[in-house]
C-alpha cells in the first residue's frame, strides 16, 4: 500500500521530547485495562440497545405541527367516518361477496373489527352496501378502518389485525393495505433488508479490508472500532426513542456510517503509525505522534460530519431529525473509539500488527516490481504530473462533466413516499394496486377540510357550510366537494336521497365538529398543489385545517423550502470557520464549499434520472418509479455526503498545508499532496462504497435511494473531484490559496488547528 498517512502537520523531535499527555500515558500503560473498560462498555450498550428496533416507527416524515399533520390527527381521533388509515380487501373463496356463506363470513369479521382495541370506526360493504365497496366482478370487497392513535399505534393495531386475519381460515381471503398497513410493511422490510444486506456485503467488506489494512490484524481494527461505535449508538436510540419519535431508517444509517467511518479513521491512524514505524521510531513514540497528528485529524474530520449532520435538526421532520441525531452520536463514537482503542490496540501488538497477512505473495511482487520504476512512473505521481501540467484543461473537462449531470435535477419532482418504495410483488403493494384497479372510488385520496369544533350541521339549516362547500367545488380543479349537508359540483348541490343524506351526517360530523371530502381532477398529491393553497385561501365558518396527502405535500416541500436556507448556512458557515482554522486560508474554505456543491447538485442529477425518470433500473436493481423523489431524501443525502466529502477534503489538505509549511510551492504541494493521499483516499471510500452498497441492494426505494445516492457522491467525490478538480483549482490559485488579512493571520496563528 502507498505510503501515505493524514496529518495536521508533521511532527519532529520537538514532539518526542514533550512525551505523551497524561491521558495518552495512561492509554499506553494500561492499556490492556483500557480495552477491557472498552469491551465491557460495548457488552452494556448493547444489552442497553438489543431492543432499540422495537421503539423505532417508519414514516414520521412530516412536521407534527403542519396544518395538514393536525387535520389527519383530529380526523384519526374524533371521526370515526374519516378517511381509513387500513384497507381490507376481501375475497369471496366460492361465489360472490353477496353469496349467502361470504355475507356471513363478511359481517362476522367486520363485527369482530369493529370491537378490536384501537379500531374508531369501520366501514364494509357488508355493513352498508355501498357500490364503491364493492369490485365489479362481484368477487371482492371492501373493509375500511380508521385506527386510533397517533402512526405508531396505529401500527401496533394493524399488525395485531393482520396477524390474526393471517390464523383465521374462513370463507374469505383478506389482504391488507392503506397508510398502516405500509408503514408496518416497510419496518419488516428494512429490519430484514439489514440482515440479508449485511450477509451479502459482510465477507466482501471483509475481503476488501484485508487488502487495504494489509494483515488480518489490522483489519480487525476498523470491525472493533465501528462494532463500539453502533452498539453506543443503538443505546442512545433506545434512550431517545423513549422521549421522541425515531425513525426505523435510523437504524440502516447507524450501522452503514459507523462502519464506514471506522474504516475511515482506522486507515488513518494505521498508515501513519505504519510510517513512524518505518521511519524508526519505537512503538510508543510511533503512538503518540500517531494520535497527535492523524488524531487530531480524525477529531476534525468528525467534527466537520457531525456539523454537518447537526443541520438536520433544523428541520421539525422526526425522520430528519433521528437520522441526524443518530448520525451525530455515531460520527462523535466512531471517533472516539478510533483514537482511544486503536492506539491502545497499536501499542499491544505492536510490530505484530503486520502479521497474518494473506496476500503478503501478491503484495511483495507489486513492492518489487515498484521498485524497479522510477518514482516518476507510479500512477499516482503521474496523475499528479498530470495535473499541474494542465490545470485549465482539467478544471473545465470535469466542470462540464459535473454540470452535464446536473441538468437532469432541472426536472425534479417532489413526492411522498407510499407503498410504491415496497417491491412490487409485497402482498401490501400488491393489495394497494388492486385497490386502484378493482376501487377506483374508494381509493381516490380527497383532500380534506377539516373544522373542529363547528357543531353539526343540518342540510337543511347549516348555510355557512352549504356557501362554503357550494364555494370550494367552484374552485379550479376541483371535481366534487361532499360533507354532511350534501355533495357540491361545481358550485351546485346535487340531490341525494333521504338515506343517502343521512349516511352523509353520520360520516362527516361528530361531537368534535364535521369535515369535507374534497376530490380533485389531479391523480397525483404532487399535481393538487394548488388547489390545496386556493382552499386555504377561502374563508371558512371556523378554523378550517386542510388535510390529505396533497396537503401533506405541500406542507412537506413549505417546510424543507424555509428551513434550508438556514441549514445550507449552518453547514457553509461551520465549514468555512473550520477549514481556516486548519489552512489559514480564505479561499480554500470557498473552493471546498463550491466544489462540494458542484458535485452533491451532480448527484441529484443522477438520482432524478434514475429513480424519478426510471432509468438504469437493471444496474441499480428493480423498483417502482413513481414520477416523484421524496421531499426529505435529497436533504438527508446533502447532508451526509457533504460531511464525508469534507471528511476527504481534510486529509488532502493536511498533506498540502504540511508540504507548504515544510518549504514547498504550492504547485509542488499539490502535487506532493495528491501523490500521498490519492491510495489512502481511493482506498477508505472503496471500502465506504462497500458499505452503502449495503444499502443501495435494499428493496426499499427509499433506502436505495439512499445507498446510490451516498454511493455515488462519494465515488465522484474520492475520484475527479478530490484527484482532479480540487489540486487544478489549486494550482491555477497558486500563492492566492494561502492568502488572508493580516488581522485573519495573527488570529489562525493564535487559534489555528496546527501542532
Amino acid at each position: 500500500m502507498e505510503k501515505a498517512a493524514v496529518n495536521l502537520e508533521r511532527s519532529g523531535k520537538r514532539e518526542l521530547e514533550t512525551g505523551p499527555g497524561p491521558l495518552l500515558r495512561l492509554l499506553l500503560r494500561r492499556r490492556g485495562l483500557v480495552l477491557l473498560a472498552a469491551l465491557v462498555l460495548m457488552i452494556l450498550a448493547g444489552v442497553a440497545g438489543r431492543d432499540a428496533g422495537d421503539k423505532l416507527t417508519s414514516g414520521a416524515y412530516l412536521d407534527p405541527s403542519a396544518q395538514s399533520q393536525r387535520a389527519a390527527a383530529v380526523l384519526s381521533q374524533d371521526f370515526p367516518g374519516g378517511p381509513p388509515n387500513l384497507v381490507l380487501i376481501a375475497q369471496a373463496n366460492t361465489g360472490t361477496v353477496d353469496s349467502p356463506a361470504t355475507v356471513e363470513a363478511g359481517s362476522k369479521l367486520a363485527t369482530q373489527l369493529a370491537e378490536t382495541p384501537g379500531v374508531g370506526g369501520v366501514h364494509s360493504y357488508w355493513m352498508t352496501p355501498n357500490p364503491s365497496l364493492r369490485a365489479a366482478d362481484g368477487r371482492s370487497a371492501l373493509i375500511a378502518l380508521q385506527l386510533t392513535g397517533g402512526e405508531h399505534a396505529a401500527q401496533k393495531t394493524a399488525a395485531r389485525i393482520i396477524d390474526d386475519l393471517e390464523e383465521d381460515s374462513s370463507a374469505l381471503r383478506v389482504g391488507a393495505t392503506g397508510p398502516a398497513a405500509v408503514g408496518l410493511a416497510v419496518d419488516e422490510q428494512a429490519e430484514s433488508d439489514l440482515v440479508s444486506a449485511e450477509m451479502v456485503t459482510l465477507p466482501i467488506t471483509l475481503l476488501v479490508l484485508l487488502l487495504v489494512f494489509g494483515s488480518a490484524i489490522a483489519a480487525g481494527l476498523p470491525l472493533l472500532v465501528g462494532a463500539g461505535a453502533v452498539v453506543g449508538t443503538l443505546a442512545m436510540l433506545g434512550l431517545l426513542a423513549e422521549a421522541t419519535t425515531m425513525s426505523t431508517y435510523a437504524l440502516n444509517l447507524t450501522t452503514a456510517l459507523g462502519f464506514g467511518l471506522a474504516v475511515d479513521y482506522s486507515l488513518f491512524l494505521v498508515t501513519r503509525f505504519r510510517e513512524e514505524r518505518r521511519a524508526g521510531r519505537t512503538v510508543d513514540s510511533a503512538v503518540v505522534i500517531t494520535v497527535r497528528t492523524a488524531g487530531r485529524t480524525v477529531v476534525f474530520s468528525a467534527l466537520t460530519v457531525a456539523l454537518s449532520l447537526s443541520a438536520l435538526l433544523l428541520f421539525p421532520m422526526p425522520f430528519l431529525r433521528s437520522l441526524g441525531c443518530a448520525g451525530i452520536a455515531v460520527t462523535a463514537l466512531a471517533a472516539l473509539t478510533a483514537v482511544v482503542l486503536i492506539p491502545a490496540m497499536l501499542a499491544l501488538v505492536g510490530h505484530r500488527l503486520d502479521r497474518a497477512d494473506v496476500f503478503a505473495p501478491i503484495r511483495r511482487r507489486i513492492t518489487r516490481r515498484r521498485a524497479g520504476v522510477g518514482e516518476d512512473q507510479l500512477a499516482w505521481h503521474r496523475i499528479a504530473a498530470l495535473v499541474m501540467r494542465r490545470p485549465l484543461l482539467i478544471l473545465v473537462s470535469v466542470s462540464a462533466l459535473l454540470i452535464l449531470l446536473v441538468l437532469p435535477f432541472v426536472g425534479v419532482r417532489f413526492g411522498l413516499l407510499d407503498h410504491r418504495t415496497l417491491p412490487a410483488d409485497h402482498p401490501v403493494a400488491d393489495t394497494a394496486e388492486r385497490l386502484a384497479r378493482d376501487f377506483p372510488a374508494a381509493a381516490e385520496d380527497p383532500i380534506t377540510v377539516v373544522l373542529p369544533g363547528h357543531d353539526a350541521p343540518s342540510a337543511a339549516t347549516d348555510e355557512q357550510m352549504v356557501t362554503y362547500a357550494s364555494r370550494l367545488s367552484n374552485l379550479p380543479g376541483v371535481t366534487a366537494v361532499e360533507t354532511a349537508t350534501g355533495r357540491y359540483i361545481d358550485g351546485r348541490t346535487v340531490p341525494a336521497r333521504s338515506p343517502e343524506t343521512e349516511a352523509l351526517g353520520s360520516r362527516y360530523t361528530s361531537a368534535a365538529g364535521t369535515w369535507m371530502a374534497v376530490s380533485t381532477s389531479a391523480t397525483d398529491p404532487a399535481d393538487a398543489g394548488t388547489v390545496v393553497r386556493d382552499i386555504r385561501k377561502q374563508p371558512a365558518p371556523e378554523e378550517a385545517l386542510v388535510g390529505g396527502s396533497a396537503a401533506t405535500l405541500v406542507d412537506a416541500t413549505d417546510t424543507i423550502a424555509d428551513r434550508l436556507p438556514w441549514a445550507l448556512g449552518v453547514i457553509g458557515l461551520s465549514t468555512f470557520v473550520l477549514l481556516f482554522l486548519f489552512t489559514g486560508s480564505l479561499l480554500i474554505p470557498v473552493k471546498a464549499i463550491v466544489t462540494n456543491l458542484l458535485s452533491l447538485s451532480a448527484t441529484f442529477g443522477a438520482l432524478v434520472y434514475v429513480f424519478q425518470e426510471g432509468h438504469l433500473r437493471w444496474l441499480v436493481g428493480d423498483f417502482t418509479p413513481t414520477g416523484t423523489l421524496e421531499t426529505t431524501l435529497p436533504v438527508l443525502i446533502f447532508c451526509i455526503a457533504f460531511g464525508l466529502s469534507m471528511d476527504y477534503e481534510v486529509f488532502l489538505l493536511s498533506r498540502i498545508t504540511e508540504a507548504h509549511r515544510n518549504g514547498a510551492t504550492t504547485t509542488e504541494a499539490v502535487a506532493q499532496g495528491l501523490q500521498r493521499t490519492g491510495g489512502l483516499i481511493t482506498a477508505a471510500a472503496a471500502i465506504l462504497v462497500t458499505v452503502f452498497l449495503a444499502l443501495a441492494a435494499s428493496n426499499l426505494t427509499a433506502l436505495k435511494v439512499i445507498g446510490v445516492g451516498l454511493t455515488l457522491a462519494v465515488v465522484l467525490d474520492a475520484t475527479i473531484v478530490r484527484t482532479l478538480l480540487v489540486p487544478a483549482i489549486m494550482r491555477l490559485a497558486g500563492e492566492a490559496n494561502w492568502w488572508a488579512p493580516a488581522p485573519l493571520r495573527r488570529l489562525h496563528k493564535r487559534l489555528g488547528l496546527t501542532d
